[in-house]
C-alpha cells in the first residue's frame, strides 16, 4: 500500500485554507454554450475573468490551475485577470477543478464576451446576453449558498435567469458608474435606478453578493427585453468622469436636503461618493413597465466624498 501511494504523482496546489474552485466540466459546458448561441454575437470572442469580491483583495499574483486526480495544468492569466481554457480529455473524465490560490468568496468569476467594432466605453446587448448564458452554464456566479439555498435548479437555469426580468444577472463596468443609456437607431432610454448598484441590497446581504466591493460598478442589463435587439449599445456615464452638474442643481448635500427634502434612497459607496434617489409618480396613471414595475419619475444626484454635487440626472416615468 505504501509503495502504491509513493507511485502516485504529486500535484502542487498553493496552500490556502479554503481555495476558490470551479468545476472544469461546467466551465467547458459554458464554452460549448458559447458556440451554440454564437448567433447572439457572431464575431465575438470568449474569455473568463476574475474580479475582486472582498475588501482588500489583491488581484496581483493570482495563480490558476486545473487539477484532476492524476495531473494538473497551469492556466495562464492575462494582465486584465482574464483567461481561457483548453479541453483536456483526461481532466474532463476526472471531473477536475479549476483552482486559484485565493480563499473562497474572495473573488468572483465572470464570462466576458466582446464583439469587435464596439466603440470604446460601450457594450453590445447581444454580448451581454451571451455572457449571461455562458456564465450561468459554467456555474461562475459565486453567491453564497446561504442566500440562495431556496433556489432550485429550475431557477438557476440559464434560460430562466437570462430571460426573466427578475433574473438579475449582474454585470460590472470597468469604472464606477452613474448612469447607463441604451440606444438602437433613433430609440434611446436610460436604465432605471433599480437596475443599478445590485438593486441596492440591504447591508446584511452584502457579504453574500458578488458585488461586495464592486457595488459602484454593478448593473443589470435588460437582456430579457426582446424589444431591444442584440445590436443595441449601452453607454456609460462614469461617476469619476468630470463633473457635469447643471448650474440649477443643488450645490451640495445640505442644499439638496433643504430644497428637495430627504431622498427615498441614499447609497454611500466605499469610494466615499454618495448617490441620492428621488422618485415621483406620473401625473396620470400609466401601465407598468416591461419589467412589471410601476413607472416612476427619477431625479438622481451624485455627491463627492466632501458633499459637493458632482452629477445629476432625471428620468421620465
Amino acid at each position: 500500500m505504501a509503495a502504491a501511494l509513493q507511485a502516485l504523482p504529486t500535484v502542487e496546489v498553493p496552500s490556502t485554507r479554503s481555495p476558490v474552485d470551479k468545476s472544469y466540466r461546467r466551465m467547458l459546458h459554458g464554452m460549448e454554450r458559447f458556440a451554440r448561441e454564437h448567433a447572439l454575437a457572431p464575431q465575438a470572442t470568449l474569455r473568463f475573468r476574475l474580479l475582486p469580491r472582498q475588501p482588500g483583495m489583491s488581484m496581483d499574483g493570482i495563480r490558476l490551475k486545473v487539477v484532476g486526480d492524476t495531473g494538473s495544468k497551469t492556466v495562464p492569466i492575462a494582465a486584465d485577470h482574464s483567461f481561457t481554457l483548453e479541453r483536456d480529455e483526461t481532466l474532463w473524465r476526472e471531473d477536475a477543478a479549476v483552482l486559484a490560490n485565493r480563499k473562497t468568496l474572495s473573488m468572483t468569476w465572470r464570462a466576458e464576451v466582446r464583439s469587435p467594432g464596439v466603440p470604446e466605453g460601450m457594450r453590445r446587448l447581444g454580448d451581454l446576453r451571451l455572457e449571461c448564458l455562458v456564465g450561468m452554464e459554467a456555474g461562475l456566479v459565486s453567491n453564497n449558498a446561504h442566500l440562495f439555498a431556496w433556489l432550485d435548479e429550475f431557477l438557476r437555469s440559464p434560460e430562466r435567469v437570462c430571460s426573466d426580468p427578475n433574473g438579475n444577472y449582474m454585470f460590472f463596468t470597468e469604472r464606477p458608474v452613474f448612469a447607463i443609456s441604451l440606444q438602437h437607431g433613433e430609440r434611446r432610454a436610460t436604465l432605471p435606478f433599480h437596475a443599478m448598484y445590485a438593486g441596492n441590497p440591504p447591508a446584511e446581504e452584502m457579504p453574500y453578493c458578488d458585488c461586495q466591493v464592486l457595488l459602484e460598478h454593478s448593473y443589470h442589463a435588460p437582456i430579457w427585453d426582446a424589444s431591444w435587439p442584440d445590436d443595441t449599445l449601452l453607454s456609460f456615464d462614469y461617476a469619476d468622469a468630470p463633473p457635469a452638474a447643471s448650474a440649477a442643481a443643488p450645490q451640495d448635500r445640505a442644499a439638496a436636503l433643504a430644497a428637495l427634502g430627504p431622498p427615498q434612497t441614499r447609497l454611500r459607496f466605499d469610494s466615499g461618493r454618495e448617490v441620492w434617489l428621488y422618485q415621483s409618480a406620473p401625473p396620470t396613471s400609466l401601465p407598468p413597465g416591461p419589467d412589471g414595475r410601476p413607472r416612476m419619475g427619477e431625479h438622481v444626484l451624485l455627491f463627492s466624498p466632501a458633499g459637493a454635487t458632482l452629477k445629476t440626472r432625471q428620468r421620465a416615468p
